[in-house]
């Protein structure tokens, strides 16, 4: 790859890294005269239809975020090379070391180091979550440390393009493991709640320089994050403030409804710097999973009081009955205490074993939103719908999703998370390019669409017709989506050298100014008695002449010997006259462009020093090729335009 050049303007100059899914290259944009970092698709991902059509389609979503905390998405391509077709990203370049670098050099962090990053990877997300774009891979390898201490999250949407079987088959993705939320590792409903969990995760390892669950394998690693409760920051280092602590416990609460609903109410919990975060037991009602010290017991101190306080003394009755009563209240006391610590003990115990009753987790998508409430009834867990989405598949009220997945073993009361289906309410992007921007507006209107327009120079698309497409056609999306496209502004203007013309045919002449960047000015043919017929004598700009692109050259052709001298055909007695030519048919099979819906067919026919249009009509692309028949006498010479643009000249045979 060093020294290929992508997309006619990206150098590949090095290479500065290698993930799972991409390999990552330095490059120079000579277009913008800058470097960029262009992540290329790994050659196995090549095959996957599908894969790539989410790729493409997730990484322009995340090209439309535009936030300091986030990694600029400049362009997304692909182009063949050889055999192969090359996939590519091209991203911001920074100087810096991603966050597990500096995780792995300093062992852990200081607080304020991870509050600040802590808060700057939150605003990242809480933007991309507000674009409606869920990261679901948030680690310490997907976040870039500037220089300057500046956080780039990146890969923003791409995760979501990442097949089943690819994080099966991917030693990098499986890394991603240590990071996931029980409901990734579960292979269930994600949302922006999952990015908190996994936020959360990487706190963690800030605070404490390791992850808070290891295992041997992948799977080892997904079970603990389902089943397993993680161990406070807070007791693995006592000089993190307990507030800060009890923001990374609340971030990674197993049940997503547990954690911080929204990326901005995490902001404000981290921007609060600990100082009036309340418990997080406190905020849960739920203490089971919290660990408290409490002081150890000082038996010898006891023992020695309980001595001091049975002591014989010298007393009066009365101090001896006093003395009396106060052991009898203590007895009494220590026995309310006993059986006040054994019954919360049975109730907690309780608590934590749930009842008894267990049942097979059934499958609920396909099903209505009644029937699901009866089935969860009948099974004896608790139904709740946490979204309703639009969906080309399924009918309105129809589940679409669920948080825990078919055969597995729940309890009764256990909560379980559905996503109901709000119907179809789609609509199919439009065919934009080599449209003019007045037709692709009218498209995207008549869709409920929105447009966005931006420009670029082009060699080979006229002025003001769409060149790409930033979301591709046929794709189905939401009413009032954004469709970015690109518009020719034409050939950029530069100067060219005028060459010569003199002693050319005038199809040659025309195919020549053209090549140049320049425009068939007027025609004109005048009788020559020197210059064979149809060749040109004159041209308005001497060869050398500099010029600017798009400016128009006149010709003067020649239409043969001067005619104003007598006829010898005109001579009835002349015998050697030749006989006058008459017009007859002339048919030849034309084909519309194939990329264009519509090509507007036009036919100039020059004859006798006069030009002519023959023909004029607008053909479908979808009719396919059609016959022209036109009229002229032996060497009529035929131009033919598709849409103003010169094509070929066809000369009647005689």
């Amino acid at each position: 790859m060093i020294g290929k050049i992508l997309g006619n303007r990206y150098e590949i100059v090095e290479k500065i890294g290698s993930g799972g899914m991409a390999i990552v290259y330095k490059a120079k944009c000579h277009l913008l005269d800058r470097f960029v970092a262009i992540k290329v698709l790994k050659e196995e991902f090549n095959n996957d239809d599908d894969f790539i059509r989410k790729f493409r389609r997730e990484s322009q979503a995340a090209a439309s975020l535009s936030h300091p905390n986030i990694l600029n998405i400049y362009d997304v391509g692909s182009e063949e090379s050889g055999n192969d077709k090359i996939h590519y990203i091209v991203m911001e370049y920074i100087k810096g070391k991603t966050l597990k670098e500096v995780i792995n050099e300093k062992g852990k962090l200081s607080t304020d180091e991870t509050l600040s990053y802590s808060i700057q990877i939150a605003e990242a997300i809480s933007h991309a979550h507000k674009n409606h774009i869920i990261h679901r891979d948030i680690k310490p390898h997907n976040i870039m440390i500037t220089e300057d201490n500046r956080v780039k999250v990146t890969d923003f949407g791409i995760a979501r393009a990442v097949t089943s079987s690819t994080i099966t088959t991917t030693s990098s993705v499986l890394g991603s493991v240590h990071y996931f939320s029980p409901e990734q590792a579960r292979g269930g409903y994600t949302d922006e709640k999952s990015d908190i969990y996994s936020l959360g995760i990487v706190m963690y390892e800030m605070l404490t320089g390791k992850v808070p669950f290891n295992g041997d394998t992948p799977i080892g690693v997904a079970l603990k994050h389902v089943q397993e409760e993680m161990t406070p920051p807070v007791s693995l280092d006592p000089a993190i403030p307990v507030s800060l602590s009890n923001i990374v416990m609340k971030c990674s609460r197993k049940r997503q409804s547990d954690r911080y609903q929204t990326a901005d109410e995490l902001l404000r919990a981290l921007k609060a710097n600990g100082s009036d975060i309340p418990n997080i037991a406190g905020e849960l009602g739920d203490t089971t999973e919290m660990t408290r010290v409490i002081p150890a017991i000082d038996t010898d101190a006891i023992s020695e009081e309980m001595n001091e306080a049975f002591k014989p003394r010298r007393s009066s009755k009365k101090q001896e009955k006093k003395n009396k009563m106060m052991v009898i209240a203590a007895a009494v006391l220590a026995a309310f205490i006993l059986v006040t610590s054994i019954f919360a003990g049975y109730t907690r115990l309780k608590e934590a074993l749930g009842s008894s009753e267990e049942s097979i987790m059934p499958n609920l998508v396909g099903s209505t939103e009644d029937e699901a409430k009866a089935i969860a009834e009948e099974y004896g867990f608790q139904l709740n719908v946490i979204n309703r989405i639009s969906n080309s598949q399924y009918p309105a009220g129809v589940v679409i999703d669920q948080n825990v997945d078919e055969g597995v073993r729940i309890k009764a009361g256990y909560p379980v998370g559905v996503t109901i289906s709000s119907g179809t309410n789609l609509v199919s992007v439009p065919l934009l390019m080599n449209r003019t921007l007045i037709e692709a507006e009218d498209l995207v209107n008549k869709a409920n669409l929105r447009i966005d327009v931006s420009y670029e120079f082009s060699e080979d698309i006229p002025l003001d017709v769409v060149i790409s497409q930033e979301i591709e056609a046929w794709t189905e999306v939401e009413p009032n989506t954004r469709i970015g496209v690109v518009v020719s502004k034409g050939q950029e203007t530069t100067e060219v050298i005028m060459i010569q013309l003199k002693g050319l045919s005038i199809s040659q002449a025309m195919n020549e100014i053209v090549g140049l960047g320049l425009v068939v000015g007027e025609v004109k043919y005048e009788a020559n008695n020197t210059v064979p017929a149809n060749e040109v004598f004159w041209q308005s700009y001497e060869p050398g002449t500099p010029l600017e692109t798009n400016t128009a050259v006149d010709l003067y052709v020649s239409s043969g010997p001067d005619t104003t001298m007598p006829d010898p055909a005109e001579n009835p007695e002349d015998p050697t006259s030749p006989p006058a030519q008459e017009e007859t048919s002339f048919s030849f099979v034309l084909r519309p462009f194939e990329d264009r819906d519509e090509t507007n067919v036009v036919i100039y026919r020059r004859q006798d020093g006069i030009t002519t249009m023959v023909y004029s009509a607008i053909h479908k692309q979808e009719d396919g090729a059609f016959q022209v028949t036109v009229s002229g006498t032996p060497g009529a010479e035929f131009d033919v335009y598709y849409d103003d643009i010169y094509q070929y000249t066809r000369v009647k045979e005689s």
